[in-house]
C-alpha cells in the first residue's frame, strides 16, 4: 500500500511540476497562428497543427482527416487575403488534462473588408510531440 501511495505522490508531484509554462507555449501557438494568418500565411498558420495524417479537424462539413487535407480545406475557403481578412482568437477556456495534453475553448472572429464578417467558437485538444505542442484535433463551428 505504501508503495502504491508514493507511486501515486510521485505522479502527481511530476504532472503538477512538468512544464510550469507549458499553457504559455500553448497560448503561443494560437499567438503565432493569428500572425501567419494576418499575413496571408496559411502555411505558416497550419504549423499549428499536428503534420499527420492522424490530425482530425471537425466542421459544419463533416471531419476532415490528415494535415494535407485541412490545408487544402483552408486554401479552398480562403483563397486569397480578402477572404481570409485578420483573424483573431479569444481564449475562453483552457485546461491541462495531462502533461502532455491540453484542451482549450475559444472564439474566432475574421473581420473583412468586402465580404461580411464571419465568427465562431472552437475546441482545440493540444497534444506534445517532439517537445513542441501541437493541435491534434480542432472542432470549429
Amino acid at each position: 500500500m505504501k508503495r502504491i501511495l508514493f507511486v501515486l505522490l510521485i505522479f502527481n508531484f511530476t504532472v503538477a511540476n512538468a512544464q510550469p509554462n507549458a499553457d504559455q507555449k500553448v497560448l503561443q501557438v494560437l499567438k503565432l497562428q493569428e500572425q501567419d494568418w494576418n499575413r496571408g500565411d496559411i502555411y505558416g498558420f497550419m504549423q499549428g497543427y499536428w503534420n499527420s495524417d492522424s490530425l482530425q479537424f471537425v466542421s459544419k462539413n463533416g471531419v476532415t482527416n490528415g494535415w494535407q487535407n485541412t490545408l487544402l480545406n483552408y486554401k479552398k475557403t480562403y483563397p486569397d487575403t480578402a477572404s481570409m481578412g485578420t483573424l483573431h482568437f479569444d481564449i475562453l477556456d483552457i485546461k491541462r488534462l495531462s502533461v502532455i495534453y491540453f484542451y482549450v475553448i475559444g472564439k474566432w472572429q475574421l473581420s473583412r473588408n468586402s465580404l461580411p464578417n464571419i465568427s465562431g467558437h472552437f475546441t482545440l485538444l493540444f497534444k506534445k510531440i517532439k517537445n513542441k505542442w501541437v493541435i491534434v484535433t480542432d472542432h470549429t463551428s
